[in-house]
């Protein structure tokens, strides 16, 4: 029995199959290629060391029949074996192997290898892919020899690689972790809830919602995991995330959220406990006309502009939360807060008192992008006390920035979350707002319309146009009203020009 790999060599042996396609396709193909045979390798191997199992345990010849004792079939002429013996059209084998194995574990694999070109030699060649059958046949991916855990972790860290490699496009791919934490710790999921990520990518919320109450001694299996992702490849990796992650109890269907959302109940929408998200950026092409006419209800507060679909998402995510313990936490970029074309929608749901708190977060938090982010945190059932109000949180400064990202460390998380959960003022750091004097301020949600900031400084910092406007869009509406602020005071001790 081979001993347990370290965690440095499972990375290595990971990033070492990506380095063999170098030159061959961009390094944004990689994750269509590399994961699916990973997955492959990992679900071969486990299922020979449970066959050993149950030859030691029932004799010679017998382990192959015992299918109850496997987590996955695999057909004869499936296995990893058969296509690394293949000399010739490697990728058909492959392929074949994989629509195999799909087809024989119909309930938990379907379309999990996703659509890759495997046949495709132009791209990958015969040679080029036995290279890379027989990089991953160097290691055996057993139970035994790389456990669930550190196979999750070396997953992850390919996923982050990933991301780095292929750049600005790696947003909707990988959601900053240490950020996910944070909105995880605010939400405090509990065993046996369910919680749902409208716009999954490769799963990472989920994931560390069902980690953290594993790292906090409880029962994370019980939790019930929901996604929907558009991308076929990327929703097929959020699965194998999780599986690789020895987690069994969830769905994660591919599809648009917004035309065609995947969880219904007697044809409304499924509700939640728990929903986490980070929705793609004020998207230009959805089909505005369907939602303005939506059958599940989802404009109750207003239908977006065409160009940016980001409340369209949010009412989705309101609409399926549990009506008495929904609660939820969206990752934003801060122009959501306070839009001109969004005001009417704002001013509807600060009536309808879901919104919490408001938390904004410091530059870069977003992959590859110098934004500022935001979370937003909704309730469906506020406790009494903090009915008709809102919680405005400035972390903006909250954060450690290394080249071109930022992170979160476990101190930054410590002090949001006690702010978020004693709801009470803190001075340059939290104020607690009414929602009638929010809708004073035209419905603006900009942290620094109520927190001044203490350095004087403004942010500057943007990647597009767009960006760019909506920063100076927030510092200008924040120069009024503090300039409104200061008349006002001044007229109440008798200033006269």
């Amino acid at each position: 029995m081979p001993a347990t790999i370290s965690q440095q060599d499972l990375e290595r042996y990971f990033w070492g199959a990506a380095v063999r396609l170098r030159g061959y396709i961009d390094a944004s193909d990689y994750k269509q290629f590399i994961f699916p045979l990973l997955y492959y390798k990992r679900v071969c191997d486990v299922f020979d060391e449970e066959s050993a199992e149950v030859v030691k345990e029932y004799g010679a010849g017998v382990g192959e029949d015992f299918a109850e004792y496997h987590r996955f079939t695999i057909p004869k002429g499936a296995h990893w074996k058969d296509v690394r013996e293949k000399a010739e059209d490697v990728g058909v084998a492959i392929q074949n192997a994989m629509r195999e194995i799909e087809k024989n574990n119909p309930e938990r694999l379907n379309g999990i290898f996703g659509d890759a070109p495997w046949t495709n030699k132009s791209r990958l060649s015969d040679e080029t892919l036995r290279d890379l059958i027989e990089h991953f046949s160097s290691e055996t991916l057993s139970l035994s020899h790389v456990p669930q855990d550190e196979l999750g972790q070396g997953y992850e860290y390919l996923i982050k690689k990933f991301a780095d490699d292929s750049g600005h496009t790696a947003a909707e791919f990988y959601t900053n972790r240490t950020l996910v934490k944070l909105m995880t710790l605010m939400l405090d999921p509990k065993e046996g809830e369910s919680i749902y990520d409208p716009t999954c990518g490769t799963g990472g919320m989920l994931l560390v919602a069902a980690l953290q109450l594993k790292e906090q001694g409880k029962e994370y299996r019980s939790l019930k995991l929901y996604g929907q992702d558009i991308n076929l490849i990327t929703s097929s990796i959020a699965r194998m995330n999780l599986f690789l992650h020895g987690i069994d109890d969830f769905e994660i269907v591919r599809g648009d959220t917004l035309a065609n959302p995947a969880f219904l109940k007697n044809d409304k929408l499924r509700q939640f406990d728990v929903v986490l998200a980070n929705p793609p950026y004020s998207i230009k092409k959805w089909n505005r006309d369907a939602f303005a006419a939506d059958p599940y209800g989802r404009n109750m507060y207003g239908v977006p502009p065409q160009g940016r679909a980001d409340y369209a998402f949010f009412q989705h995510i309101i609409k399926s939360m549990n009506k008495k313990t929904g609660r939820c936490a969206i990752l934003f970029p801060h122009g959501v807060l306070f839009r001109d074309a969004e005001l009417e929608i704002r001013k509807k749901m600060i009536n309808a008192d879901v919104i919490e708190c408001v938390l904004g977060l410091g530059p870069k938090l977003f992959y590859n992008s110098p934004m500022y982010s935001c979370v937003v945190i909704c309730r469906m059932s506020k406790p009494v006390e903090r009915k008709g109000k809102i919680l405005f949180i400035d972390a903006s400064k909250e954060v450690t920035i290394e080249k071109s990202q930022s992170f979160l460390e476990e101190h930054h998380r410590k002090k949001i979350v006690e702010a978020y959960r004693s709801f009470s003022d803190i001075e340059g750091f939290a104020k607690v707002v009414t929602n009638a004097e929010i809708q004073t301020n035209n419905a603006n949600l900009s942290v620094q319309m109520y927190i001044r900031s203490t350095t004087g400084q403004t942010r500057t910092e943007c990647e597009t146009l767009d960006e760019c406007i909506e920063n100076w869009e927030v510092t200008n509406k924040t120069f009024k009203k503090t300039y409104a602020d200061l008349v006002s005071s001044l007229g109440e001790v008798g200033f006269h020009e």
